[in-house]
This record gives C-alpha cells, sequence and structure tokens, in this order.
C-alpha cells in the first residue's frame, strides 16, 4: 500500500515542495512485488548483479538466473570508480566492469535486455550522484532508465536533505527513489527518511560498507522492529546478509532481504559460474518462508 508524504511546511508555513516518489509508477510495481511475496508467505529476494561484470554477456545471463532462481526485485549495480559504499567484492566488480568497457550507456542496454526478458520482475539499479546527474540534468538521467525498464533507483550517496530536486526529477520519470538508513540515523532522521522514500526503505544492518558477513549484528532484529515502526511502506534489509540462515533469521522481521557480495563472490575468482550463483538465489529464496502463524 501506498500513503502520500504531507507537504513540508517552512518557517513561514508556506507549502514547499512534496517530497516522496512513492506515488510513481515504478513505486507501485515495487510494492506489487512485496505483496506477493507477502501473499505467499515470504519475505521477498533482491538479489543484485553487477552491470557488466565480467563482462555484458555474462552480466544479462546472471541477471535473468538470478530472477529465474527467485528473486522477487533485482538490483543492479551500475560500475563506478568510487564506489563509497561498496567493500572489497563490490570494488573489484565494479574495476573489472569498467576495465571490460561497461558505462552508463551500455548499463542501459542490460537493464533494457532483462525488462524484455523478464518484464514482471522490478529492476532497480544502484548507483551514485554523480552517475545519475550526468551533465547536471538528474531529469534525463533518470527518464532514460525509465525507459530502460528501471521501477526505482538507489542513489548511496544521496540524503533527502539534499535530495528534493532528485525527487522531482524521478517523479517526472516515474520512478522509485529509494534511500537509505542506517543504525547510526537518528529516530528523527530515520522517521524523515521513511517518509521521503519510494518504493522500500532500505536498510542497512550494519555500520560499514557492503560485504559477505558470517554473523549478523545481533542487535539487527531490534533494529529493524524500531524501522518497521515509522515505515510507510515494504522494509528491506541489505549489507552482510549471505546465508539462508541469515534470510530464515530476518524473515519475520523485514518485508525484503538484499544479498549482494556473496552472489558476486558465488560467481567465481572470474565471475563467470552463473549456476553456482543462482543456485545459492535459490537457496535464499526458500529460506524467506515464514514460520509461525503470521509475519507482522
Amino acid at each position: 500500500m501506498t500513503t502520500a508524504a504531507a507537504p513540508v511546511r517552512t518557517a513561514g508555513d508556506r507549502p514547499a515542495l512534496p517530497r516522496g516518489t512513492d506515488g510513481t509508477p515504478g513505486a507501485a510495481r515495487l510494492h506489487a512485488a512485496f505483496a506477493r511475496a507477502a501473499r505467499d508467505r515470504r519475505v521477498a529476494l533482491v538479489p543484485y548483479v553487477v552491470a557488466g561484470y565480467p563482462d555484458a554477456a555474462t552480466s544479462l545471463t546472471a541477471a535473468l538466473a538470478a530472477i529465474d532462481a527467485g528473486a522477487d526485485v533485482l538490483e543492479v549495480g551500475l560500475p563506478y570508480s568510487d564506489p563509497l559504499a561498496d567493500g572489497t567484492t563490490l570494488q573489484r566488480a565494479s574495476a573489472v566492469a569498467l576495465r571490460n568497457g561497461a558505462t552508463f550507456d551500455r548499463s542501459l542496454d542490460l537493464l533494457r535486455a532483462i525488462h524484455e526478458a523478464r518484464p514482471a520482475a522490478p529492476v532497480v539499479p544502484m548507483a551514485y550522484v554523480n552517475q545519475a546527474l550526468g551533465n547536471g540534468d538528474p531529469v534525463g538521467r533518470l527518464v532514460r532508465l525509465a525507459a530502460a525498464g528501471a521501477s526505482g533507483v538507489i542513489l548511496a550517496d544521496l540524503t533527502p536533505d539534499e535530495g528534493a530536486p532528485v525527487e522531482a526529477a524521478a517523479r517526472e520519470a516515474g520512478l522509485a527513489l529509494v534511500y537509505l538508513v542506517t543504525p547510526t540515523t537518528s529516530p528523527t532522521r530515520r522517521a524523515m527518511i521513511a517518509a521521503s522514500t519510494g518504493g522500500f526503505l532500505y536498510t542497512v544492518s550494519l555500520v560499514g560498507v557492503t560485504g559477505a558477513r558470517s554473523q549478523l549484528p545481533r542487535e539487527v532484529t531490534h533494529f529493524l522492529a524500531q524501522v518497521r515502526a515509522v515505515a510507510r511502506g515494504p522494509v528491506a534489509v541489505g549489507f552482510g546478509v549471505s546465508r539462508p540462515a541469515h534470510v530464515r533469521r530476518l524473515a519475520r522481521s523485514a518485508d525484503g532481504v538484499i544479498v549482494a557480495s556473496a552472489l558476486v563472490d558465488a560467481l567465481g575468482p572470474d565471475g563467470r559460474d552463473v549456476a553456482r550463483m543462482a543456485r545459492l538465489v535459490g537457496q535464499l529464496a526458500r529460506a524467506g518462508r515464514w514460520s509461525g502463524a503470521q509475519h507482522p
């Protein structure tokens, strides 16, 4: 279900620009994907692939295999030269993709190919502000992402404090702009970010960069409960989620789980073991079924 954000009031009690992108067509597609998973009594699975890693053809094969193995939403990382939020695995994959010719335009080609082959699966690129701004016109690039089949976009280094112009561009493009909250986000900011995000709220499980972990933080369940208390739509948790046991633990605390580095690792040192990656996606999907009578 979507809820329109109330207008933000200025000091002079004049209406400011509306916030949020939860009323866009892209957000509606994302909400529908999370709702389908909930009706099936499972947490939605959001696997991650790197566009152009290790090359364009293999990244398309990996993306389609992830969807076929159980993805509800597919996150596609757009290679970037300075991926500040990414750990070693994703930095390496991004660097390989760039060396092998990955560009923004080629990433659009990948998104288009995924959407044409699997139109029912919402696709959400993950990028950085400089990639979305391009030549300073965020509308142009976001419209191109939407035209290629994207339902939303995650900009890892964008905060709502500076996000109003990008939100406006995303609304014009019909995209959900997904924001992140972390364990160090204050309760006040957490509520503000929850009111501004579109499609779902990306909840970072730990302090630090991405990367597979053997264990999730002990306090992650409590943190998710706090986030769900202020969220207006689905809550998806990522960073460190890598094993079926993690998904089972999170299945009753989140609406979705995001798995990135573990899947890139599963592709092997050359990035080409798509079958192994798909097996892990299937295992994660099966682990996401609820136990007990009802999801919170």
